[in-house]
């Protein structure tokens, strides 16, 4: 998807500003990312703001690379998962009027909402908007389009209706987009308008976001960045509104933020309750069962309300990041220092680390933090004599690929992922990992570290429960902090696949019912899936392809596989089941919403 992209200039809005280093740093470390011969980014673009004032607005390269439009401040860029804290004001502002309840299961408003979990009745908004649900993940199916395509949200319900829950509400958060899309369904429920024109009435228009909107069909005026993939430049679409639609301009998103710093009024305008804004801005990871990620701090909507590289340096901050098929995008809301910043651009660039250096480096420099925190990571400790990990070998499922654990000589252990072009283990790292005395696994090759974590207790339902995790530990962003997430889930041996499992082995399938301009069909060429299985595991299906990724699935009939993993953080995120069905002499296999058909 991510195609070779030419660079331009663009424009910029400076006002007088103490921020003359940062705002320096920040230009040439966007001019380089454009300008960078081996994966040009065509367009990125800026805005940062201290108190009431834009003291940086700037963008940079070509909005349209074909003709070489120089991208201007009103360039919108699709900028995927940010507009997850559109959903949650959306949300806050039901519960301000009286009309929800963020604590309230949601089939109270929304009667119509079915899966084949009970315990789906349970399901809250707060829990729809801090990833804590336990929907499956992402509906895929028409996600990002180069037309717009209607219908998602009904279609995602539709679709929950056929599967179970991945994890009970409450137990465990991990990245869930279809919980923001239900946010929609509330929405539309509650007051009759679509989830679009609710927030282009309620947030956009009384913020003054006039460049800000949801595709919801073909623009015909406006300024955007066009992604540009093999040879052909495309317009994207997302048509996930909730929790991932918005197309904005980062100027637009400063009218965002200074809403958020002013506790829910812009302008002395009051758009929502400041007890709806403390609410989005809270730690929700407290009451959950299992959780061994202690940096994750979910917010309402934001990824963080303790964004670690701030916290590093003792100042508290909210981010949330975003990212479409071509875009990729960062939102930082600094309440104690009145301080924001937006970051949007073309894929191909690293959002995080460029928006933590920003944003850190105007912190020292207005006098907010004394000093940048210290950088971490950089040094392998020595080597130290560890724990068995006997116990802790095997095969660890997600939602991308298998991995494999492999106890070697003196402690040591070999990691090993599931390559899908050779159907064969592919070594992770250039040596062995060894025990450190810090208590992870380190190589001398690796920048990350790994351990292990064994989360075990009794669920809301008194069911007993042990899962252990290979936990990985790396450093994002600009390297001032770890982030430690669970990468997979040991799986234990399961019996052998029924004759009719077996059958289906090594069969492959193409999907039939997504858009004709799905971007993984005009793109990817609609790649066909192969399911099969691990000769380790042999009695667990493995299913997918380059863009579903692959994952392991539990025989649960002759006709349904469901999901093996419960995986908190990103790596079981979009977990799927799969179902088998026949009819006129052909079998279709249902993955979602999404039906495939056998090559």
């Amino acid at each position: 998807m991510l195609a070779t992209l030419l660079t331009g200039c663009g424009s910029d809005e400076l006002q007088s500003t103490p921020y003359g280093g940062t705002i320096a740093m920040g230009q040439q470390a966007i001019q380089q990312a454009i300008s960078n011969s081996a994966r040009p980014v065509a367009a990125i673009s800026v805005a940062m703001l201290k108190g009431n004032n834009v003291v940086w607005q700037q963008a940079f390269g070509a909005s349209s690379v074909p003709n070489q439009t120089a991208a201007t401040t009103q360039t919108r860029f699709n900028i995927g998962s940010v507009s997850k804290v559109m959903a949650a004001l959306a949300a806050v502002i039901l519960q301000d009027r009286g009309l929800i309840s963020l604590d309230t299961p949601i089939v109270r408003y929304l009667p119509t909402f079915t899966m084949l979990s009970p315990e789906y009745t349970r399901i809250t908004a707060r829990q729809l908007l801090s990833h804590s649900s336990g929907l499956p993940g992402t509906n895929s199916r028409n996600l990002f389009t180069f037309a717009p395509v209607p219908g998602y949200a009904a279609d995602t319900q539709a679709e929950l209706a056929n599967t179970h829950l991945k994890h009970l509400p409450g137990e465990l958060a991990v990245y869930c987009n279809d919980g923001f899309t239900m946010i929609e369904q509330i929405v539309l429920a509650m007051t009759g308008q679509s989830y679009a024109n609710f927030v282009e009435t309620n947030i956009l228009a009384p913020l003054g976001m006039t460049n800000s909107s949801y595709l919801t069909s073909v623009p015909s005026a406006g300024s955007f960045a066009y992604p540009y993939a093999n040879g052909t430049q495309y317009q994207e679409f997302v048509n996930a509104y909730a929790t991932g639609g918005l197309s904005s301009t980062p100027g637009d998103m400063m009218n965002l933020a200074r809403m958020f710093l002013g506790g829910g009024v812009f302008q002395g305008q009051r758009v929502v309750s400041a007890a709806g804004i403390a609410e989005m801005g809270t730690d929700q990871t407290a009451g959950l069962l299992i959780n061994p990620s202690p940096e994750w701090h979910w917010g309402l909507g934001w990824d963080s309300v303790q964004q670690p590289g701030l916290a590093a340096a003792g100042v508290l901050g909210w981010e949330k990041d975003g990212g479409t098929a071509f875009f990729t995008s960062e939102f930082f809301v600094v309440p104690q220092a009145q301080f924001a910043l937006m970051i949007t651009g073309n894929s191909g660039y690293d959002a995080r680390k460029l928006a933590e250096s920003i944003v850190l480096s105007a912190l020292n420099e207005d006098g907010t933090i004394g000093a940048l925190p210290p950088a971490v990571g950089g040094t392998v400790p020595p080597v130290a004599s560890g724990p068995s990990i006997a116990s802790a070998a095997g095969i660890y499922g997600n939602s991308d690929a298998p991995l494999q654990v492999i106890a070697g000589t003196g402690g040591s252990l070999q990691l090993n992922q599931w390559d899908s072009a050779t159907q064969a283990w592919s070594k992770v790292g250039a040596g062995a990992y060894q025990y450190r005395s810090d208590g992870w696994w380190w190589s001398n090759s690796d920048a990350a570290s790994y351990r292990f974590a064994v989360a075990s207790g009794t669920d809301e339902d008194g069911n007993a429960y042990s899962y252990t995790y290979l936990m990985k530990r790396v450093v994002p962003g600009a390297g001032y902090a770890y982030l430690t997430l669970p990468i997979g889930q040991q799986l234990g041996a399961l019996a052998p696949l029924d004759s009719a499992w077996q059958q289906r082995l090594g069969t492959q399938w193409r999907l039939t019912n997504d858009s004709p301009t799905a971007v993984p069909i005009v793109i990817d060429g609609n790649e066909p899936a192969l399911l099969t299985s691990l000769p380790e595991l042999p009695g667990y299906v493995l299913y997918g392809n380059n863009d579903l990724r692959h994952q392991l699935f539990v025989p649960l009939a002759d006709d349904r596989g469901g999901m093996s993993v419960k995986v908190p953080g990103n790596f079981g995120r979009d977990l799927y089941e799969i179902r088998f069905a026949s009819a006129n002499n052909a079998t279709t296999l249902t993955l979602g919403s999404s039906i495939y058909a056998q090559v």
